[in-house]
């Protein structure tokens, strides 16, 4: 469905890629970039990965800026960007789809407000993914609201990792997070790193790459006689 107005504002921006070439991929990494960042700075990620057989994709929020205020804010206050940025993950994911690579052949993470979008986005779109990686963030809106969340990850492994103290992310959001996504029967691994601040370390890469592992190429099809 095609957004219009302010809706579509974070819609016909550019979408980076690394790794094998979509049109030869049979796996996929989708990256999201964190406030004030870009595309170009989350995809260093796949490097650090050492996966060259995944497609990684980076899309780009408008003004570097997925949603203006923080993630534990109301979540009407967030709007309408937090649709619209949730519309480009579902385009994306769409897309691979549509080529081949399926949402469990796909793995979808992010930093800070982008991790934040990622865990949003998987609490409101479940179902079996790759895996999902949520670094320095948490699911969306006041800690403790009651959410009307259904559906379920089907076993989906879920990592997250994030510092203490985190002078962005609230520890109890974290942990929220962990409760929700092992309510909804995804296979969850939480991570608190004392000392670590907003940032990544080798120990979360690690975690990643070994999520990566676990997904299995698409089995090559059988040669016609």
């Amino acid at each position: 469905m095609t957004q219009s107005g302010e809706a579509a504002i974070h819609q016909g921006l550019p979408v980076l890629t690394r790794g094998r070439p979509l049109e030869k991929a049979d796996r996929a990494v989708i990256l999201v970039h964190g406030r004030g960042a870009s595309p170009e700075s989350i995809l260093a990620l796949a490097e650090a990965f050492s996966r060259p057989e995944f497609a990684y994709l980076a899309p780009a929020a408008r003004g570097n800026t997925w949603y203006p205020h923080r993630f534990i804010a109301p979540l009407e206050h967030n709007e309408p960007y937090l649709s619209s940025a949730l519309s480009v993950l579902d385009q994306l994911v769409a897309d691979l789809d549509a080529r081949g690579i399926p949402p469990d052949r796909l793995l979808l993470g992010g930093f800070s407000q982008g991790a934040c979008l990622v865990a949003e986005y998987i609490a409101r779109r479940p179902r079996r993914y790759g895996g999902v990686f949520v670094l320095s963030g948490g699911v969306m809106g006041p800690e403790n609201a009651p959410r009307e969340l259904e559906g379920s990850l089907e076993g989906t492994p879920v990592f997250l990792g994030c510092g203490d103290p985190d002078e962005h992310i609230p520890l109890a959001k974290v942990k929220e997070s962990t409760r929700l996504f092992k309510a909804m029967g995804g296979c969850v691994t939480e991570r608190i790193y004392p000392g670590l601040g907003h940032a990544v370390n080798r120990d979360e890469i690690e975690q990643i790459v070994r999520m990566m592992d676990s997904v299995e190429p698409q089995s090559p099809r059988p040669a016609h006689p």
